[in-house]
């Protein structure tokens, strides 16, 4: 019971008294209801602890990953007397056969989803995209015909694109032991049977992976990032792949700043070939005017040429000296 400023409309006494039970509020002087079918949407219970305090009245929201909770019949027969054996097994059967074909290829396909997120360590959020993706393709009937694995894989590589998470289609490759190409072209075939638009993934959100991955320091990814957006005010990232562009920004950088990494480091990272990593090295020292100490000197190259010419001469001599021997 609980008293309230409000007046009674029929006397004009304060003396409100709320009765959670029924929930009305009632005059105590005059007896008058004056609201009643109220709520309380307080705990149902007192707060001794932070246990306590966390309870909820309602369970875990429904998402797509755990869309909701279905009863199954158990198959331990050691629980069911022997008269009633089969019964519960009449109704196991039952059970599968109602189930439809969506929800069982839903719980496969979530089963596999999850699998995956967990191998590339993705967040919760692309997890639950990617779930929201695959659901929406699978109610308009575009997996049918083909495997769910590969529409998992590009549901994964769609929500990683639309969550701006750096996750190459090789690494996701790997752990699915999917080429490339089935990959890119599920993507393709999701994002356009669906109408998701994509924006193209900025090369910078790479950096931090990468520089991470290779021990660099701070200076060097910072320098990275500018050399990254003076590329894009010049116009040189179109055509090019996020990654390459980007681990060849950090190549430069880390050759300006003096820290040693070889070319098959930043290649092997980036998931490229060191082919690439050159053009694209050699794109951005050209087009934006930088300047690395890569270039090997002339006189060193004519110096190496000469040594190598004096190595083989000196291998042919003992040849030419044994022959004379033997014609001796």
């Amino acid at each position: 019971m609980a008293e309230s400023a409000k007046k009674c409309p029929e006397c004009g006494m304060n003396h409100l008294s709320w009765n959670k039970d029924k929930g009305e509020i009632t005059c105590q002087d005059c007896g008058l209801v004056v609201d009643d079918k109220l709520f309380d949407f307080g705990p149902e219970w007192r707060e001794h602890d932070s246990e306590d305090a966390s309870k909820r009245r309602a369970g875990a929201p429904i998402t797509y990953l755990q869309p909701g909770i279905s009863t199954e019949v158990g198959n331990k027969s050691d629980l069911y007397s022997i008269k009633n054996r089969s019964q519960f097994f009449r109704l196991r059967k039952w059970q599968r056969r109602s189930s439809t074909s969506i929800e069982q290829n839903l719980s496969q396909a979530l089963t596999e989803l999850k699998s995956l997120s967990s191998t590339l360590a993705l967040p919760k959020s692309v997890e639950e995209e990617a779930a929201r993706i695959y659901t929406l393709a699978l109610q308009r009937g575009l997996v049918k015909g083909r495997g769910i694995e590969k529409m998992v894989a590009g549901a994964i590589h769609a929500a990683c694109k639309l969550c701006d998470i750096p996750k190459t289609m090789s690494e996701i490759s790997t752990a699915t032991e999917i080429t490339k190409k089935d990959i890119g072209k599920t993507y393709r075939f999701i994002t356009r049977s669906l109408q998701i638009k994509i924006l193209p993934t900025d090369p910078v959100s790479f950096l931090s992976k990468f520089s991470s991955s290779l021990g660099l320091s701070q200076k060097t990814q910072t320098e990275a990032m500018r050399i990254l957006e003076r590329a894009q005010k010049n116009k040189l990232l179109s055509g090019k792949s996020p990654n390459s562009i980007a681990v060849a920004a950090l190549y430069v950088s880390a050759l300006m700043n003096k820290e040693k990494r070889t070319q098959q480091d930043f290649a092997n990272i980036a998931r490229v070939t060191e082919v690439t990593l050159r053009n694209r090295y050699r794109e951005l020292i050209t087009e934006l005017g930088l300047k690395c100490k890569k270039r090997v000197k002339k006189t060193s190259r004519k110096a190496a040429l000469v040594k190598t010419a004096v190595k083989k001469s000196a291998a042919k001599k003992p040849i030419a000296k044994k022959k004379a021997s033997k014609r001796r």
